[in-house]
């Protein structure tokens, strides 16, 4: 909070005399102007009369008063969070409905504790939208929420959409990169404070997150693509390889790729397996956990809403209404 000191107070009473001298000295200097002539002579003006607390005899201020200044300044503004987080959501066109679900399911849950902990920001990636009515009803939804994110990449699931969000990611936000990259799907509820629970407790380079499983007899783990995490570098890191495309290696299961890619690269060392807190919903819909961070499979609306009935999204927010109002 900012506060006024005495010195400073004491200060602007002294410039109150001097203040009442102007209309004098005004009056004194159309009689004396004309007979300085080339005269050097200078007036130091008011800035110096009336300089503020703090200033210097030149008028400018002291490094004291500059320090005082700045850490004012830092005190005023807001805190930085300790991690930043950008989720994004691979999606196609058609599925509105399903999108406006997710944007709910993020938009209703309780931000990371404590307050400020991290910064979360959530995008819908398509690859380029060529169907008319798609694009239209699509630029309608980005102009209405800015949450749209579209690549240069025809529309595919196991293509190289993927490897095209991991590698435009570092390039569109090189301005203010992030800590982590997430690329999940829109059938996944993911529990944002959950996972930024585990992920304030990682480092922040080489990291590779999720619910691991194993490849044959390879050691390390790969991440299901219900949703996955990889730190900023190692995303940078996929975007300037150039061997994943000379070998045309971004056709195919694009969770089993980004492992590959890791694994003979050497990156991702950081590996981090949260199973079973993310999971796949099963049939009956009855494995639901309390310490879930994401639960996978949420193909319709019928397991949205068990889905959001079994973490308490919707209790009592539907009621009959008290008063009912009619047009006469």
């Amino acid at each position: 909070m900012k506060t006024t000191s005495s010195h400073g107070l004491h200060s602007a009473s002294l410039c109150t005399p001097y203040l009442l001298l102007v209309p004098l000295g005004l009056l004194a200097a159309l009689l004396v102007l004309p007979s300085l002539g080339s005269s050097h002579a200078r007036s130091e003006g008011l800035g110096v009369l009336c300089r503020g607390a703090g200033a210097d005899a030149d008028g400018y201020y002291t490094a004291a008063a500059k320090e005082n200044m700045a850490a004012v300044a830092a005190a005023d503004a807001p805190a930085q969070p300790e991690l930043s987080l950008l989720v994004g959501v691979l999606t196609m066109p058609g599925r509105r409905e399903r999108r406006d679900i997710v944007r709910m399911a993020y938009a209703l849950q309780p931000p990371p504790a404590p307050a400020g902990v991290a910064r979360v920001d959530v995008r819908f990636v398509f690859c380029g939208v060529s169907d008319p009515v798609d694009a239209a009803l699509v630029a309608v939804e980005a102009a209405r929420h800015g949450d749209i994110l579209v690549l240069n990449c025809t529309e595919n699931m196991n293509d190289g959409k993927t490897h095209e969000y991991l590698s435009a990611v570092p390039r569109l936000f090189a301005a203010a990169p992030y800590d982590y990259v997430m690329k999940t799907d829109d059938d996944t509820y993911l529990r944002v404070a959950a996972l930024v629970e585990e992920l304030r407790t990682k480092p922040r380079d080489d990291v590779y997150l999720g619910h691991g499983f194993a490849v044959g007899d390879d050691p390390m783990p790969f991440m299901h693509g219900m949703g996955y995490v990889v730190s900023w570098d190692v995303a940078a890191w996929v975007s300037t390889n150039q061997e994943i495309l000379r070998h045309n290696d971004t056709h195919g299961p694009e969770d089993l790729l980004v492992g590959k890619w890791l694994n003979i690269g050497g990156k991702g060392k950081n590996r981090y397996n949260l199973k079973p807190r993310m999971y796949d919903l099963n049939w009956f819909m009855d494995n639901f956990q309390p310490d879930t961070i994401a639960v996978h499979m949420l193909k319709d609306n019928r397991r949205w809403a068990a889905t959001f009935k079994y973490f308490n999204v919707t209790d009592g927010i539907i009621k009959p209404s008290s008063n009912l109002y009619h047009l006469p």
